[in-house]
C-alpha cells in the first residue's frame, strides 16, 4: 500500500449528510461523522500513522487494482485481478431519504469472488477526533466495538474478527461466486448496535442503494454530447450537499495541498455562499428544481437572521446548518499530505469581507425565481434591505473571491459582481412588481458600471485586470459576461480573453491568477485552477470560438480521474491537487457542457 497514493486514486461515496473516500487500493483513508463538518474518524490521508484507515482488500503481491462506479450510481467498486483470482469490493453508504440530521452513519463493503480465489484482508484502525481521542475496544467473534469519548463505531463482518491491540484485523477467503462484508457504523456513545447483517441483506442493500441514485438521476434532462462526464458530476454534487439543510460543501475533504510540501492547505468542508449560489444554476440547467430550491432557501435564511444585528448581511461561508462559527486552528500532530503542513480545521477566511458574494447570492436567488420560485413578500423585504444596504457599501477594498491574505484591495470581480446584484435585483422588482428603492438600486448599479470601465480596465495589457491598482490578470472575470455585464462578443471583452490566453493560460489549462505578480500572502506556488478552465470554456463558447472551446472541454476531461472526478487543481504534471472532490469544478464543468451544448446546436441549425 503506498503511504500516500495519488489525490486521485479515490472514489467517493456518501450518504447525503457525510462522505467518505476510499483509494484505488480498497482503503478508505478519509471519513468524518456524523457530518461532513466534524472531527475525522479515517484521516490517513493527512497522517499515515496517526490518521487511521480502514482497509479491505486482497494482499496478492502481482494484483491489479482498477476501480469504476455502478452506473448512474454512487456506487463504487474495486477490483483486483490476480493469476490466482479476480475479487471485487463494493462500498457505498445507504442515502438518507428523510432530511433529518442524524448521528447514524453507514459505510458498507461488501467483498466477493468473480472467478478463483481471493483472499481479503481486513484491517480497521480508526483514530477518532483528527486522531486527538483514544478509544477502548470490545470484540466478540465477528462484532467489534470502538468506544471513544464523543463516538461509538460498531464494525460487524461476515467472518471472524481478531484484537490487534485496540484494532481489529481479519481474513476471509472466498471462491468464485461467494461473497461476504464488513459494516461501519457511526452512532452516538451508548447507541444501539446494528442488526447483524447477512450476506443477502447486505446485496439488498446495494440493489436498494443502486435504485436511489437511478431514479434520482432520471430527472436529469440533459441530452447534450458528454451525459457521463455530466452526470458524474451531478451525482458528485449530490453526494456533497448536506440533505437536512440543502448545503453545498466546497468538498469533501481538509488539508489536502495546492503544492505538495506547501502551505496552502485549507479545510474544505463547509458551504461558501459564491459555491453554493453558482450551483443553483448548473442544477436548474440539469432540471434539478428541488435541490436548487433547497439552497435557495437556506441562502435566504442566512440573510433573514442577521437582519437588525448591524455589520454585513453575509458572511463568505457557513457551516452546513448555517453556524457563522468556523475557528481556525492547526493540527500539529498531524504531519500532512506527503509533509504538507499546516493541516488546518475551521477556516479563517469566513471573517474576510468578500463583497463578490452578494452577487451570486441575488443571482441565485434570481435563478430560483425564474422557475417560479416566487417566495414570500418578507423574503423580498429580506432581499430589498440587503441591496438597500449594498448600495451604500459596495465601494470598498475586500479580500476578492480568492481570499487572499496579502491585504484588500479593490478587486475587479467584486465590484463586477456587485453590478451584477442590483441588476438582477431590479430585474426581480420589475418581473414581480415588488416594491424597491429602484432609484437608489440604478444609481449604484450605474456608478459601479462605471468605475469598472474607467479603473479596471489595463491599456498596458488592454484588458480587465485584477484590481484597481495593477496590470495583473485574474481569472474569475471569466464570469462576467455569463452574468450580463458584458455582452459575451464585445470588443473589450475578446482584447481581454486574448490578454488571458497570453499570461494565464498553458496548454488549455487556466491560472487563476500569478501569485508572483499579485503577492496573495502565502508562501509558494499552485496548480492552474480546474473551476477557471471551465469558466475559460463557457467564455470562449459565448464569445464563438467554438472550436477552440470544444478543444478545450476535451482535453481537460484528460484530466479528471479513472472515475471522473477532479480536485481543485491540476499540478505541472498532470498531478491533481487541492481537495477532493471539488465542488466548484464539477458545477463549473456542468455550466461549460451546458453553454457548449447549447452554441454547438445554435452552429448547427438544431
Amino acid at each position: 500500500m503506498d503511504r500516500y497514493p495519488p489525490i486521485a486514486e479515490h472514489g467517493l461515496v456518501g450518504d447525503l449528510q457525510t462522505a467518505a473516500l476510499v483509494s484505488s487500493q480498497g482503503v478508505v483513508d478519509w471519513f468524518a461523522a456524523p457530518r461532513f463538518d466534524s472531527p475525522s474518524i479515517f484521516a490517513a490521508l493527512l497522517d499515515h500513522d496517526g490518521g487511521g484507515f480502514f482497509r479491505l482488500a486482497p494482499e496478492h503481491p502481482d494484483q491489479t487494482c482498477k476501480q469504476l462506479y455502478y452506473p448512474d450510481t454512487a456506487i463504487l467498486v474495486t477490483r483486483f485481478m490476480s493469476p490466482d483470482g479476480v475479487g471485487e469490493v463494493v462500498d457505498f453508504m445507504p442515502p438518507d431519504r428523510t432530511r433529518t440530521a442524524t448521528d447514524r452513519h453507514t459505510l458498507i463493503r461488501v467483498v466477493r469472488a468473480v472467478r478463483g480465489t481471493v483472499d481479503f484482508t481486513l484491517e480497521c484502525r480508526p483514530r477518532f477526533d483528527y486522531g486527538r481521542s483514544e478509544h477502548q475496544l470490545e470484540l466478540d467473534g465477528h462484532s467489534g466495538l470502538f468506544r471513544s469519548p464523543g463516538t461509538d463505531a460498531h464494525l460487524q463482518s461476515s467472518f471472524p474478527l481478531e484484537r490487534d491491540g485496540q484494532d481489529v484485523r481479519g481474513r476471509v477467503t472466498l471462491n468464485a461466486g461467494e461473497a461476504g462484508g464488513a459494516v461501519f457504523t457511526v452512532c452516538a456513545p451508548g447507541g444501539k448496535a446494528p442488526r447483524f447483517p447477512t450476506v443477502e441483506g447486505l446485496t439488498a442493500q446495494v440493489e436498494d442503494t443502486g435504485q436511489f441514485w437511478q431514479d434520482w438521476l432520471s430527472q436529469s434532462r440533459y441530452r447534450g454530447r458528454w451525459p457521463e462526464l455530466v452526470h458524474r458530476s451531478v451525482i458528485t454534487l449530490k453526494l456533497l450537499t448536506y440533505a437536512p439543510t440543502g448545503a453545498l460543501v466546497a468538498a469533501a475533504t481538509m488539508g489536502l495541498p495546492e503544492q505538495v510540501g506547501g502551505e496552502r492547505n485549507w479545510d474544505y468542508r463547509f458551504t461558501w455562499v459564491r459555491d453554493g449560489s453558482l450551483s443553483v444554476r448548473a442544477m436548474l440547467d440539469l432540471g434539478f428544481a428541488d435541490e436548487a430550491t433547497a439552497f435557495v432557501h437556506w441562502l435566504v435564511e442566512r440573510l433573514r437572521e442577521r437582519e437588525g444585528k448591524g455589520g454585513e448581511p453575509l458572511q463568505t461561508m457557513y457551516r452546513i446548518d448555517g453556524s457563522p462559527d468556523l475557528p481556525e486552528e492547526t493540527l500539529d500532530h498531524f504531519e500532512g499530505y506527503r509533509g504538507s503542513a499546516p493541516v488546518r480545521i475551521g477556516n479563517g477566511a469566513a471573517d474576510q469581507l468578500q463583497l463578490d458574494i452578494y452577487g451570486e447570492a441575488i443571482y441565485a436567488v434570481a435563478q430560483g425565481r425564474e422557475i417560479g420560485q416566487q417566495g414570500t413578500y418578507e423574503g423580498w423585504k429580506t432581499l430589498a434591505r440587503t441591496l438597500d444596504w449594498l448600495a451604500d457599501a459596495w465601494d470598498r477594498p475586500d479580500e476578492g473571491i480568492w481570499e487572499t491574505r496579502g491585504g484588500r484591495q479593490d478587486f475587479t470581480y467584486s465590484r463586477a459582481m456587485c453590478w451584477a446584484a442590483f441588476d438582477h435585483g431590479l430585474s426581480l422588482a420589475d418581473q414581480f412588481r415588488m416594491p424597491a428603492d429602484i432609484d437608489k438600486w440604478r444609481a449604484a448599479r450605474d456608478a459601479v458600471y462605471e468605475q469598472i470601465m474607467d479603473k479596471g480596465w489595463s491599456q498596458k495589457e488592454n484588458a480587465f485586470v485584477q484590481h484597481y491598482d495593477g496590470d495583473v490578470l485574474d481569472a474569475s472575470l471569466l464570469l462576467m459576461p455569463r452574468v450580463g455585464f458584458l455582452a459575451p462578443r464585445d470588443p473589450v471583452w475578446l482584447s481581454t480573453l486574448d490578454a488571458m490566453d497570453r499570461k494565464l493560460v498553458s496548454d488549455s489549462l487556466v491560472y487563476r491568477y500569478d501569485p508572483a505578480a499579485s503577492p496573495d500572502g502565502l508562501r509558494g506556488s499552485e496548480g492552474t485552477f480546474s473551476l477557471c478552465t471551465f469558466l475559460y470554456v463557457d467564455a470562449l463558447a459565448r464569445a464563438g470560438r467554438l472550436q477552440q472551446a470544444r478543444y478545450t472541454f476535451e482535453k481537460m476531461q484528460t484530466y479528471a480521474n479513472h472515475v471522473g472526478l477532479f480536485a481543485e487543481e491540476v499540478g505541472p504534471t498532470g498531478e491533481q491537487l487541492g481537495n477532493f472532490p471539488q465542488a466548484f469544478t464539477h458545477l463549473s464543468l456542468i455550466m461549460a457542457a451546458t453553454t457548449l451544448d447549447e452554441a454547438l446546436d445554435a452552429k448547427q441549425g438544431r
